[in-house]
């Protein structure tokens, strides 16, 4: 069986069906976790968003 870290708690979790808020140990940890991702305290690296510096804009001129 495999088991891994809750991101929040770091308590251990079981990865199986025994397990619903995997791979979070509850649902606590599991809104604890949205909510930061919510408030933009987490975010996947990328390219920064160049829509509005790069010179292209949606107004036709119609």
């Amino acid at each position: 069986m495999t088991i891994v870290k809750c991101p929040t708690c770091q308590s251990k979790v079981k990865w199986s069906e025994e397990s619903p808020f995997r791979p979070f140990c509850s649902k606590r940890c599991q809104l604890i976790d949205l909510g930061e991702w919510a408030e933009e305290e987490k975010a996947i690296p990328g390219a920064p968003d160049m829509s509005d510096s790069d010179g292209w804009s949606e107004d036709m001129g119609y």
